[in-house]
């Protein structure tokens, strides 16, 4: 069956409560970096501001920004670091309509059968969980997100320490279900490692075999990559032909390296300073209708929160933007559970073994 998107259902602003609804407040703010008083904060879902009596929405959201209205009229969201002096940020601490400002959360979602239970097993979602349904519905909507979607994937370097999920993860690139990655220092270096020595951390990808002096191999490696200058000219260099990182550059996918405080090297792309990084992620992360993470906790929630549960598209409509995390660890996926039921889909398994059924499942990789 070929996959659908849900249609939005914008608020009805006839009703009496958000007819009569105040205009939203605004305030300049007085220094860089500062926001005025009562300061309103944004989540993920669709937002709407009363201004000359009109509702509007804020095309784009994330988690903890605030909104600035520009003087063309235009919605901006912003992270608090980066207001300027002068910019006119919305105020307000309600999201009923009480101070003009309008949280909708529910714009994806059928009308909820009153016949439902209220009471029911397994609501939760655990490594007992059952995912055959998941991956059929993941597989259905790569198919279409392939043509008229953008798919980013937030990865842990735990694919590196595996030969087959390196070369699911690359037949997924070659083949148009990956526009743009998000990762750390860790995946890109012993992706690298992988391609030219056949280890991760000194172990072998395919035996998990511990090599002679293998813990200096990812150490060479970025050496080598430093010496280079960068990941693509690394490739060159070294007559690199397979991986992840040589898929991305093979085939022009963008990607975003953002380090950490205890990272080797660094490899030359990756971004030092944290804020520069997060708002690279971010950039990479606009026009994302399907963001993919998998096992890294850190870039999960980064990812999570910048992304918004909805995306407006260029003739107006009003789509959403589908979340899978991925993990072993429950806690980890979990933490995105509150994103709703139509913007986030949490999975507890190995990612070693997702990527390869899901690379399989679209028939990109071979099974056996």
């Amino acid at each position: 069956m070929p996959f659908v998107l849900p249609a939005y259902h914008h608020p009805d602003f006839t009703v009496p409560a958000l007819a009569a609804a105040p205009d939203a407040r605004t305030a300049c703010c007085e220094r860089d970096g500062v926001a005025p008083e009562c300061f309103h904060s944004t989540s993920m879902y669709p937002e709407y501001f009363k201004l000359d009596g009109r509702w509007r929405l804020a095309e784009e959201s994330r988690m903890d920004a605030c909104v600035v209205l520009r003087p063309d009229g235009r919605l901006d969201t912003v992270e608090a670091r980066n207001l300027k002096a002068g910019d006119r940020v919305i105020l307000g601490r309600t999201e009923r309509g009480e101070e003009g400002i309008y949280l909708h959360c529910h714009g994806f979602e059928a009308a909820v059968r009153e016949e439902e239970d209220q009471f029911v097993f397994r609501q939760g979602r655990s490594r007992e969980t059952s995912y055959a349904k998941d991956y059929d519905d993941l597989a259905a909507l790569l198919r279409h997100e392939r043509e008229h979607g953008r798919i980013i994937w937030v990865m842990g370097p735990a694919f590196a320490f595996d030969a087959g999920a390196r070369a699911a993860m690359e037949a997924m690139i070659a083949n148009g279900y990956c526009h743009g990655l998000l990762a750390g220092n860790a995946l890109g270096t012993h992706d690298l490692e992988a391609a030219l020595l056949h280890t991760a951390l000194g172990q072998d990808i395919y035996t998990q075999r511990s090599l002679p002096n293998g813990h200096y191999h990812h150490l060479d490696v970025l050496n080598k990559v430093r010496r280079s200058g960068s990941i693509p000219q690394f490739i060159q260099d070294y007559h690199i032909d397979n991986g992840i990182m040589y898929g991305c550059v093979k085939h022009g996918v963008p990607f975003v390296l953002t380090g950490s405080i205890r990272d080797d090297g660094p490899l030359p792309e990756v971004y030092a300073d944290v804020y520069e990084g997060a708002g690279a992620m971010r950039s990479l992360v606009r026009g994302a209708t399907t963001v993919i993470c998998l096992a890294t906790m850190l870039h999960t929630i980064a990812t999570g929160n910048m992304t918004p549960s909805f995306r407006v598209m260029a003739d107006g409509t009003v789509r959403p933007v589908y979340l899978y995390a991925v993990d072993a660890a429950e806690f980890v996926v979990n933490k995105l559970l509150d994103r709703g039921s139509l913007s986030a889909t949490t999975m507890v398994t190995n990612v070693q073994d997702f990527i390869t059924k899901v690379a399989r499942d679209l028939g990109v990789y071979p099974c056996g």
